[in-house]
């Protein structure tokens, strides 16, 4: 019995390996390796593509989701493509993309190329797939499609009214911002009752549950007044959301707290946040951003400096420059004040992208960066310094010992030169005690110094 639990575990064993090959071999057949034949082969498809680099850590890490992405797509019938490649291969090929980082994700659509830039998650990556390999423009053609993307997406732009040089501005602005956000039309008769608009045609952004207008004179450029919007009021906060928000040129106010943290303090300062943020989006959306963040790590890197949780800051992403709380915040009407009055400029930005401060930065990163290599690796950040350093060190020492040897044998050089002419001086001055020959000349000899010459001619 004990024989057969064996063999069957064995089998069992061997089943599950051959599933996980089988499995991965799947994966890699809906994930196209593409090669140099794919630029000429392309144009009557789209294609979702991975740039990658073999070496490269986060290629790696993307690894397993693209196969998953690529399942997916294949699952739900999707008309895009699935594709890899190694850039370092084809790095002309890449070249023409714009491929400039590794990994690089992008969707091919005839001639146009859309770079994505959302989370590396499966999800993100088909949801970016579907909206921009869809029509650039969507109509909706009834209240009930109307409601139903309501339901579905969280902030989306609606152009209404027909043609006009309004439109043309929206589908110039859509065709370079589909990346980010979906972009439909509709007629007046579609748009929900509690809507009211001055003039039509227009164009309007819905979200968290309400809608705003564009205005041409208040709002500037539509490209820039739908960048600006083509976020929530209200994000949970991290590094690489704002970085997008520096494009938009709001302020950006946020609750630094610690989630694992219940205190009162903390969770009275992310409800302060949300109230302003829903109660005055109205007032404030044009602005301001608001958000919170959990930790101050990355903030600090902001900063160049550790700053206190829990607590409220207020980020102007487009300069580096920030705004901290001068006062203790107890309710919304402190939090409001304190962004007026940063409204108003009484309050002093600190921070900002000065020479000065862009050194400071240099040497911040510089620090930051030799300190979390001694913290991950002790042993890999003495390596890496210490090496150096030692070689620095005896090749300085090799410098000076050359030179104290130098310096030695001239010293000692001179010390012999001396000594031989002592003894040169001194041997003439023994010779003139003694009686001169009769037969030696009264002329000196060639080795007699001058002074002895003088005494003899005296």
């Amino acid at each position: 019995m004990a024989i057969v639990a064996g063999l069957g575990s064995r089998a069992a064993l061997g089943l599950c390996a051959t599933v996980i090959l089988l499995d991965m071999a799947f994966c890699k057949s809906v994930v196209q390796d593409l090669d140099d034949s794919f630029k000429e082969n392309r144009k009557d498809d789209i294609w979702l593509i991975d740039f990658y680099a073999p070496w490269c850590g986060h290629c790696k890490k993307l690894e397993p989701i693209w196969n998953e992405v690529g399942l997916e797509m294949k699952s739900i019938g999707s008309p895009v493509k699935v594709g890899k490649m190694d850039a370092t291969s084809y790095s002309s090929l890449a070249s023409e993309f714009g491929v400039r980082g590794y990994p690089t994700i992008k969707l091919l659509k005839g001639n146009l190329a859309y770079n994505y830039r959302g989370p590396r998650t499966k999800d993100d990556i088909i949801e970016f797939a579907h909206r921009v390999s869809g029509a650039l423009i969507r109509p909706l053609p009834s209240q009930q499609m109307f409601e139903h993307v309501q339901k579905r997406h969280r902030v989306f732009f609606v152009y209404i009214g027909g043609e006009s040089p309004l439109k043309e501005k929206y589908i110039e602005a859509a065709s370079e911002l589909i990346v980010y956000s979906y972009f439909f039309s509709a007629s007046e008769e579609v748009v929900p009752e509690y809507v009211t608009l001055k003039e039509v045609p227009a164009v309007l952004v819905f979200k968290d549950e309400n809608y705003f207008v564009y205005d041409e004179y208040e709002d500037g450029d539509l490209s820039g007044w739908i960048n600006r919007e083509r976020f929530q009021t209200y994000l949970t906060m991290d590094g690489f959301l704002l970085y997008e928000l520096g494009d938009t040129g709001k302020l950006v106010a946020i609750a630094v707290i610690d989630e694992k943290n219940a205190s009162i303090e903390h969770t009275r300062l992310k409800s302060i946040i949300q109230e302003v943020a829903r109660e005055y989006k109205g007032h404030f959306s044009r602005d301001f951003q608001f958000g919170h963040m959990d930790g101050n790590d990355y903030i600090n890197t902001l900063l160049m400096d550790e700053l206190k949780v829990p607590t409220v800051v207020v980020l102007n992403t487009s300069n580096q420059q920030y705004f901290v709380l001068d006062r203790q915040i107890s309710d919304a009407k402190d939090l409001i004040e304190f962004i007026n009055n940063i409204l108003d400029g009484s309050v002093e930005a600190q921070g900002g992208d000065s020479i000065l401060q862009r050194l400071k930065r240099v040497l911040f990163d510089a620090k930051s960066t030799v300190v979390s290599i001694f913290r991950s690796s002790p042993l890999m950040g003495c390596f890496l310094f210490g090496l150096p350093l030692g070689v620095i060190s005896i090749m300085c020492y090799g410098i000076y010992t050359a030179d104290t040897d130098s310096d030695g044998g001239y010293m000692e050089e001179r010390y012999e030169m001396s000594k031989s002419e002592f003894e040169i001086q001194e041997q003439p001055e023994e010779n003139t005690d003694q009686e001169p020959n009769s037969g030696d000349s009264t002329a000196p000899t060639a080795q007699e110094p001058k002074d002895v010459l003088e005494k003899k001619k005296d």
